[in-house]
Protein backbone atom coordinates (compact mmCIF):
# COMPACT_ATOMS: atom_id res chain seq x y z
CA UNK A 1 0.00 0.00 0.00
CA UNK A 2 2.61 2.44 0.68
CA UNK A 3 4.60 1.32 -2.63
CA UNK A 4 1.44 2.26 -4.32
CA UNK A 5 1.03 5.63 -2.69
CA UNK A 6 4.70 6.55 -3.39
CA UNK A 7 3.90 5.23 -6.85
CA UNK A 8 0.87 7.42 -7.51
CA UNK A 9 2.74 10.34 -5.62
CA UNK A 10 5.57 10.14 -8.27
CA UNK A 11 2.98 9.54 -11.37
CA UNK A 12 0.95 13.13 -10.06
CA UNK A 13 4.42 14.56 -9.71
CA UNK A 14 5.25 13.74 -13.00
CA UNK A 15 2.30 14.65 -14.68
CA UNK A 16 2.20 18.07 -13.14
CA UNK A 17 6.01 18.58 -14.37
CA UNK A 18 4.50 17.78 -17.57
CA UNK A 19 1.81 20.02 -17.76
CA UNK A 20 4.06 22.91 -16.61
CA UNK A 21 6.35 22.42 -19.80
CA UNK A 22 3.43 22.49 -22.17
CA UNK A 23 1.84 25.40 -20.73
CA UNK A 24 4.89 27.36 -20.23
CA UNK A 25 5.74 26.72 -23.82
CA UNK A 26 2.55 27.89 -24.80
CA UNK A 27 2.37 31.07 -22.32
CA UNK A 28 5.28 31.71 -21.40
CA UNK A 29 6.44 31.67 -17.65
CA UNK A 30 5.37 35.00 -16.13
CA UNK A 31 2.05 34.69 -18.03
CA UNK A 32 1.45 30.98 -16.27
CA UNK A 33 -0.15 30.57 -13.17
CA UNK A 34 -0.35 27.22 -11.06
CA UNK A 35 -4.06 27.39 -11.73
CA UNK A 36 -3.50 26.80 -15.17
CA UNK A 37 -0.63 24.25 -14.50
CA UNK A 38 -3.16 22.73 -12.44
CA UNK A 39 -6.01 22.33 -15.38
CA UNK A 40 -3.49 21.47 -17.82
CA UNK A 41 -2.41 18.14 -15.48
CA UNK A 42 -6.08 17.58 -14.18
CA UNK A 43 -5.20 17.87 -10.65
CA UNK A 44 -6.16 20.56 -7.68
CA UNK A 45 -4.23 23.66 -6.50
CA UNK A 46 -3.32 22.21 -3.86
CA UNK A 47 -2.07 19.04 -5.33
CA UNK A 48 0.79 21.28 -6.84
CA UNK A 49 1.74 23.10 -3.70
CA UNK A 50 2.12 19.07 -1.78
CA UNK A 51 4.97 18.90 -4.61
CA UNK A 52 6.13 22.08 -5.35
CA UNK A 53 6.63 25.52 -3.04
CA UNK A 54 6.01 27.92 -5.95
CA UNK A 55 6.41 28.41 -9.77
CA UNK A 56 9.93 28.86 -9.43
CA UNK A 57 10.71 25.60 -7.91
CA UNK A 58 8.23 23.58 -10.54
CA UNK A 59 10.14 25.43 -13.32
CA UNK A 60 13.59 24.50 -11.52
CA UNK A 61 12.24 20.97 -11.51
CA UNK A 62 11.33 20.76 -14.98
CA UNK A 63 14.58 22.07 -16.12
CA UNK A 64 16.25 19.96 -13.87
CA UNK A 65 15.10 16.60 -15.09
CA UNK A 66 16.34 17.09 -18.69
CA UNK A 67 19.75 18.08 -17.09
CA UNK A 68 20.20 14.81 -15.64
CA UNK A 69 22.01 13.00 -18.47
CA UNK A 70 24.26 15.72 -18.90
CA UNK A 71 25.07 16.22 -14.91
CA UNK A 72 26.41 12.70 -14.86
CA UNK A 73 28.89 13.03 -17.96
CA UNK A 74 29.93 16.67 -16.03
CA UNK A 75 30.62 15.13 -12.78
CA UNK A 76 32.42 12.10 -14.90
CA UNK A 77 34.85 15.01 -16.39
CA UNK A 78 35.85 16.12 -13.01
CA UNK A 79 36.55 12.64 -12.10
CA UNK A 80 40.17 11.95 -10.99
CA UNK A 81 40.28 8.64 -12.03
CA UNK A 82 38.90 8.97 -15.64
CA UNK A 83 41.03 8.56 -18.21
CA UNK A 84 39.43 10.50 -20.59
CA UNK A 85 38.15 13.82 -19.27
CA UNK A 86 38.40 15.44 -22.55
CA UNK A 87 36.06 13.28 -23.86
CA UNK A 88 33.76 12.73 -21.78
CA UNK A 89 33.15 17.25 -22.13
CA UNK A 90 33.31 16.43 -25.45
CA UNK A 91 30.48 14.31 -25.05
CA UNK A 92 28.72 16.34 -22.63
CA UNK A 93 28.68 19.25 -24.87
CA UNK A 94 27.94 16.94 -28.12
CA UNK A 95 24.74 15.25 -26.56
CA UNK A 96 23.46 18.75 -25.04
CA UNK A 97 23.18 20.27 -29.04
CA UNK A 98 22.68 16.73 -30.49
CA UNK A 99 19.92 15.79 -27.94
CA UNK A 100 17.91 19.09 -28.14
CA UNK A 101 18.17 19.07 -32.15
CA UNK A 102 16.23 15.23 -31.90
CA UNK A 103 14.79 15.25 -28.45
CA UNK A 104 11.41 16.65 -28.51
CA UNK A 105 11.70 17.23 -24.79
CA UNK A 106 14.47 18.85 -24.25
CA UNK A 107 14.07 20.92 -27.42
CA UNK A 108 10.94 22.59 -25.71
CA UNK A 109 12.95 23.03 -22.27
CA UNK A 110 15.38 24.66 -23.93
CA UNK A 111 13.04 26.84 -25.98
CA UNK A 112 11.00 27.82 -22.54
CA UNK A 113 14.31 28.90 -21.04
CA UNK A 114 15.57 30.77 -23.64
CA UNK A 115 12.46 32.30 -25.47
CA UNK A 116 9.47 32.33 -23.33
CA UNK A 117 11.10 32.63 -19.70
CA UNK A 118 11.02 36.94 -19.12
CA UNK A 119 13.44 37.22 -16.38
CA UNK A 120 11.85 40.37 -14.93
CA UNK A 121 11.50 41.37 -11.24
CA UNK A 122 9.06 38.93 -10.02
CA UNK A 123 10.85 36.27 -11.32
CA UNK A 124 13.82 37.15 -9.23
CA UNK A 125 14.49 33.55 -7.67
CA UNK A 126 14.09 31.76 -11.18
CA UNK A 127 16.86 34.37 -12.43
CA UNK A 128 19.28 34.11 -9.46
CA UNK A 129 18.71 29.67 -10.27
CA UNK A 130 19.42 30.70 -13.41
CA UNK A 131 22.54 32.91 -12.63
CA UNK A 132 23.93 30.01 -10.37
CA UNK A 133 23.49 27.44 -12.67
CA UNK A 134 25.82 29.22 -15.03
CA UNK A 135 28.05 30.06 -12.70
CA UNK A 136 28.46 26.24 -11.77
CA UNK A 137 28.24 24.84 -15.36
CA UNK A 138 31.63 27.60 -15.88
CA UNK A 139 33.02 25.91 -12.83
CA UNK A 140 32.37 22.29 -13.98
CA UNK A 141 33.80 23.43 -17.62
CA UNK A 142 36.66 24.51 -15.93
CA UNK A 143 37.36 21.94 -13.81
CA UNK A 144 36.83 19.05 -16.53
CA UNK A 145 39.58 21.05 -18.76
CA UNK A 146 42.02 21.22 -15.81
CA UNK A 147 41.03 17.25 -15.28
CA UNK A 148 42.36 17.16 -19.23
CA UNK A 149 45.30 19.03 -18.34
CA UNK A 150 46.41 16.99 -15.77
CA UNK A 151 46.14 13.33 -18.38
CA UNK A 152 47.83 15.46 -21.13
CA UNK A 153 44.97 15.95 -22.82
CA UNK A 154 45.17 19.89 -23.33
CA UNK A 155 48.23 22.39 -22.89
CA UNK A 156 49.83 23.18 -19.80
CA UNK A 157 49.58 26.88 -20.30
CA UNK A 158 46.01 26.62 -21.19
CA UNK A 159 43.82 29.59 -20.08
CA UNK A 160 41.56 27.41 -18.63
CA UNK A 161 39.32 30.28 -17.26
CA UNK A 162 39.01 31.94 -20.57
CA UNK A 163 38.79 28.17 -22.59
CA UNK A 164 35.92 27.58 -20.50
CA UNK A 165 33.82 31.04 -20.84
CA UNK A 166 34.57 30.34 -24.63
CA UNK A 167 32.88 26.83 -24.40
CA UNK A 168 29.88 27.92 -22.41
CA UNK A 169 28.95 30.69 -25.00
CA UNK A 170 29.83 28.39 -27.83
CA UNK A 171 26.90 25.58 -26.17
CA UNK A 172 24.74 28.42 -24.83
CA UNK A 173 25.07 30.42 -28.87
CA UNK A 174 24.46 27.15 -30.69
CA UNK A 175 21.45 26.07 -28.85
CA UNK A 176 20.22 30.02 -29.15
CA UNK A 177 20.71 29.54 -33.32
CA UNK A 178 19.15 26.04 -32.98
CA UNK A 179 15.99 27.81 -31.43
CA UNK A 180 15.74 30.98 -33.54
CA UNK A 181 17.13 28.91 -37.11
CA UNK A 182 16.08 26.04 -36.96
CA UNK A 183 16.53 25.54 -40.84
CA UNK A 184 20.02 27.18 -40.59
CA UNK A 185 21.56 24.24 -39.23
CA UNK A 186 21.22 20.60 -38.75
CA UNK A 187 22.56 20.08 -34.97
CA UNK A 188 21.90 17.01 -34.83
CA UNK A 189 23.71 15.51 -37.73
CA UNK A 190 26.85 17.79 -37.30
CA UNK A 191 26.88 18.30 -33.54
CA UNK A 192 30.15 16.29 -32.72
CA UNK A 193 32.08 17.54 -36.14
CA UNK A 194 31.00 21.10 -34.34
CA UNK A 195 31.84 20.13 -30.88
CA UNK A 196 35.40 19.03 -31.48
CA UNK A 197 36.20 22.09 -34.02
CA UNK A 198 35.61 23.97 -30.95
CA UNK A 199 38.06 22.34 -28.78
CA UNK A 200 40.84 22.10 -31.56
CA UNK A 201 40.55 25.78 -31.17
CA UNK A 202 41.08 25.20 -27.32
CA UNK A 203 43.65 23.36 -27.51
CA UNK A 204 45.70 25.15 -31.03
CA UNK A 205 44.94 28.49 -30.52
CA UNK A 206 48.21 30.72 -29.02
CA UNK A 207 45.45 33.62 -27.77
CA UNK A 208 44.13 31.00 -25.48
CA UNK A 209 47.58 30.60 -23.41
CA UNK A 210 48.23 31.94 -19.91
CA UNK A 211 50.07 35.38 -20.23
CA UNK A 212 53.31 35.77 -18.30
CA UNK A 213 52.58 38.71 -15.72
Amino acid sequence: MVRRTKEEALETRNKILDAAEQVFFEKGVSRTSLADIAQAAGVTRGAIYWHFAHKSELFTEMFDRVLLPLDELKAASLDPNQADPLGRLIEVCTVCLRDTANNPRQRRVFDILFLKCELVEDMGPMMERYQTNMREGLAKIEGGLRNAISKGQMPEDLDTKLAAAMLHAFVGGALRDMLFLPDATDFGAHAEQMVEGMFDTLRLSPSLRKRAT
